[in-house]
């Protein structure tokens, strides 16, 4: 144990407003695990979420628990936010996961931690594995050897039903507990393997479980806003996007509600964040965004559909004192936002960003995916000459307006119409990345990239089988060189999850999960997809 750690912990600690600090006795205690830094973490309201969640039963104590740089440089074991105590001390180790490259953290906290990484390797003596999040719901194979349970779905629904049965039976015989625990609906123990697929879950109505910041931190990317979340869902149906079936049906709080928790919110900060897939499309969103300015508060909205368009919300982000406004065209050319199904056209883009001009706001952040299925060349090339388009618009309305590009491969997903294509090769992706920077950056336009070579060990995550938990297992190293020796050592297919195509008719490996969305909508989608 690392008097340093416990040092930081309680520094962090003392900066924070909301933390839980309860007395273990008499309580199940259960470390609520993010794979990835505190840095991060602390921006994600799913976390804040749970956190609440659990610690509203009285007879739980939940703390955090986060992977930072130097458990990696180190390989030492981290320990819980809250009372710096081993994961060893804990009942049940819940793992909170968002993107799929931290399953190698997960790995990671598992061996420092001194557990057994495999669930079948695991007794009566150590800490119940569990895990949930978007890529766990989405396919949770290759990491499903790990863990004794995995949640399908969204945890309000799930944890009122699991945690009684839990605190029951934690200390009796742990196979009978996990043979109950698996016939609750959406829950998955890999150990005993369902009849029937498992039915993801979600909550009706988002009014019963407020989510907004729990915890409020300045150590943290998002550290000067009060978080709150204004729905789920998304009805605009991108065929690259996993949030029409992970999170689906589409959902809104109500005004009433996010009025309160904006008015809670006020008390810590003086700006809000608004968070969700699709915020512009809360049917009150005028009137939610008018009433907040107001009350004097500064907005903040991750991102905007660039069709439709409310000038009223443009305005009061701008009033707000919202420095950035981000679109997501996706794509350049008109021929690959109709394969996606983004249904905007270029007139449309750069009209919004002639309204973005309008109000004065110095910053735009444009999204953009590479290696679609059929790209070309010349698909990079209409990028670039959109880009240049908007950067001009901005140029002519005010002066020192930047333009910021964040660029990504194109990774399939489960659970949508393009699971069955694959990711472009990586000297593929590597080449027009140059080609974007090379063309865009002497222009004064920032070009953000994300790695190919780890999109491509994302590609394999998100489409994996059972069998990648072998090279999770295997790593010696967290880095791209370290994952590459692994793979040479266990040798799974990574050309076929990650570069092939599949045929449509063939068994997936997360047919287990039953999403709600039919596979025959999605090959429908498909089909319209590469018909044009």
């Amino acid at each position: 144990m690392s008097w340093d750690e416990i040092k930081k912990a309680r520094s962090r600690l003392s900066r924070e407003e909301g933390a839980v600090i309860r007395d273990w006795g008499g309580r199940v205690p259960i470390a609520l695990i993010y794979p990835n830094s505190y840095y991060i973490a602390m921006s994600c309201l799913g976390l804040h979420a749970l956190y609440r969640l659990l610690n509203s039963y009285s007879g739980v104590v939940c703390e955090r628990v986060f992977w930072e740089r130097e458990h990696q440089a180190r390989r030492s074991s981290p320990l819980s936010l809250e009372s710096q105590r081993p994961l060893t001390d804990f009942a049940v180790l819940a793992f909170s996961i968002s993107y799929e490259v931290d399953y190698i953290n997960v790995a990671e906290i598992l061996k420092t931690s001194g557990i057994p990484l495999y669930a079948g390797d695991r007794d009566g003596r150590h800490p119940l594995v569990i895990a949930g999040g978007p890529c766990v719901t989405a396919n949770p194979l290759p990491v499903s050897p790990f863990f004794d349970l995995l949640c399908i779905g969204e945890g309000e629904p799930i944890v009122p039903t699991l945690l009684p049965i839990l605190a029951d039976g934690i200390g009796g015989e742990r196979g009978e507990l996990l043979r109950t625990l698996s016939s609750l609906p959406g829950v998955y123990a890999p150990q005993y393997q369902p009849a029937t697929p498992v039915v993801r879950q979600w909550s009706n109505d988002l009014d019963n479980f407020p989510v907004a910041s729990t915890i409020v931190t300045g150590d943290t990317e998002l550290g000067d806003l009060y978080l709150i979340e204004v729905g789920r869902g998304c009805n605009w149906g991108c065929r690259f996007c996993m949030v029409s079936s992970t999170f689906s049906p589409v959902r809104f709080r109500s005004t009433d509600s996010l009025i309160a928790q904006a008015e809670e919110g006020l008390k810590y900060r003086r700006r809000l964040g608004l968070v969700g897939p699709a915020v512009a499309d809360h049917p009150q969103i005028e009137e939610i965004a008018v009433r907040l300015r107001q009350m004097g508060a500064g907005l903040s909205v991750s991102s905007l559909r660039i069709k439709p368009l409310s000038r009223i919300l443009l305005r009061e982000l701008a009033g707000g004192e919202a420095q950035t406004i981000a679109f997501a065209p996706e794509a350049g050319s008109m021929r690959l936002r109709r394969l996606i199904k983004k249904g905007i056209s270029e007139d449309d883009i750069l009209e919004a960003i002639d309204m973005v001009a309008e109000t004065g706001v110095k910053q735009l952040k444009l999204y953009f995916m590479i290696g679609l299925p059929s790209e070309t060349d010349d698909d990079i090339e209409e990028i670039i000459r959109l880009v240049i388009s908007g950067k001009s618009i901005l140029d002519r309305k005010q002066s020192g307006a930047r333009v910021i590009i964040k660029a990504a491969p194109f990774v399939p997903k489960a659970g949508t119409p393009l699971q069955w294509l694959p990711m472009a090769p990586l000297a593929v992706l590597n080449h027009r990345l140059s080609r974007l920077k090379n063309s865009l950056q002497p222009r004064g336009i920032k070009v953000n990239s994300e790695s190919p070579a780890w999109s491509e060990v994302q590609a394999v995550f998100a489409r994996g089988g059972a069998d990648v938990a072998g090279v999770l297992a295997a790593l010696e190293e967290a880095s791209l060189s370290g994952w590459r020796r692994a793979v040479a050592r266990c040798q799974p297919d990574v050309d076929f999850y990650a570069h092939q195509r599949w045929h449509a008719g063939q068994r997936l490996p997360w047919a287990i999960i039953d999403s709600g969305i039919a596979k025959g909508r999605l090959e429908l989608e498909l089909n319209r997809a590469l018909s044009g």
